[in-house]
């Protein structure tokens, strides 16, 4: 196909995103919006294109190529079986869905007809993303130790950010641990390998909602490597992924900041500053014994736009995903032990 048509089913930040990237993109065409939402009206008609109430809808009126789902958690598992049952690739925002049961569901429908998930982790189309592993890849920093991450924001209590209707980010499931917390999780995975075991701590201080707003966690990987991450969305601090890449232009920028530090047995690399600290010789492995210091050279491009390319390719058959449906529910299976052992207490081991 010349042009892949897309739906877009969600009109809320992420999906009008979605549909500027599409729009955007010399490979695909914005097919319809599939939303209920009065802000879906002033979408649709500013970019010239349908408004469906429902997929069902929407597929009546003339089946899209792919459907992007960017509705609230929820419905992902119910709007996903409806673009699989019709043959139809999709793109599902993170997470894959709401529940680890809903994930498996969705992504054993998925296998079963053959037809592609890709799952919205974004972060993994990113240029430094992928050149932070090539240096692990490559060897550069040795044997992997651990990590230190941190993921720590201020979101806005006004715009409604937290208001109805979007007050369904107040209660259970809709916190920073399932909603920022699972990027980072694909993140390290990429990076550092499979989750094995997670402790956290977890506050709602700050806030007062039935969420959380502050996590404390730490982890085990496969490898025997260890990782720290701090995870807030009401710290007024700038070391998160957002406000250090410089890849999404809508958020203030911090160029000495980083938001994880790989450790290995030769070297460390701090992302995305990409500032490379290593060792020259196995006979310089000491505290006493300065570095090798450099800085990785980066190109930079909006993952988005990487992630909507990727996705004509997936519907065309000319890919598979990036971050497939069993990535996805990989990642929500850690996320879902990181709540577990935030309100349990303990250590909570990943199979």
């Amino acid at each position: 196909m010349a042009t892949v048509r897309i739906a877009v089913a969600g009109a809320g930040l992420i999906g009008v995103r979605h549909v500027e990237e599409i729009v955007a993109s010399a490979d695909c065409a914005l097919a319809s919006i599939v939303d209920v939402s009065p802000k879906a009206v002033e979408v649709a008609r500013r970019y010239g294109v349908p408004l469906y109430r429902s997929l069902e809808e929407c597929f009546a009126g003339g089946k899209p190529d792919g459907v992007v789902i960017a509705t609230p958690n929820q419905p992902h598992l119910e709007q996903g079986l409806q673009c699989i049952a019709a043959g139809i690739p999709v793109l599902v925002e993170k997470p894959i869905a709401h529940t680890l049961e809903a994930g498996e569901q969705l992504v054993d429908a998925s296998e079963k007809a053959g037809v592609p998930i890709l799952v919205g982790h974004m972060r993994r189309h990113s240029l430094i993303m992928d050149e932070a592993i090539r240096v692990v890849r490559e060897g550069s920093l040795g044997k992997l130790v651990g990590v230190m991450g941190s993921a720590v924001f201020c979101k806005p209590a006004v715009d409604g950010y937290f208001d109805p209707p979007n007050d369904w980010r107040r209660r259970p499931g809709g916190g920073p641990i399932l909603i920022n917390m699972i990027h980072e999780v694909d993140a390290l995975r990429s990076l550092l390998g499979e989750i094995v075991a997670v402790q956290a701590q977890a506050s709602n201080a700050t806030r007062g909602f039935e969420v959380e707003d502050t996590v404390a966690i730490t982890l085990r990987f496969r490898s025997g490597a260890l990782g720290t991450f701090l995870l807030s969305d009401t710290a007024a601090c700038a070391r998160s992924w957002e406000q250090t890449s410089q890849e999404n232009k809508a958020y203030a920028t911090y160029e000495d900041e980083d938001a994880y530090v790989l450790m290995g047995t030769h070297g460390s690399l701090s992302i995305p500053t990409m500032r490379l600290r290593t060792y020259a010789r196995d006979e310089d492995r000491s505290w006493f014994k300065p570095f090798q210091s450099s800085v990785v050279p980066l190109q930079r491009a909006d993952p988005l736009a990487l992630q909507i390319a990727h996705f004509a390719d997936v519907v065309r058959g000319k890919a598979t995903p990036l971050v497939s449906g069993r990535d996805g529910l990989s990642n929500l299976r850690v996320v879902d032990a990181i709540a577990r052992a935030a309100r349990d207490g303990g250590i909570v081991n990943i199979g």
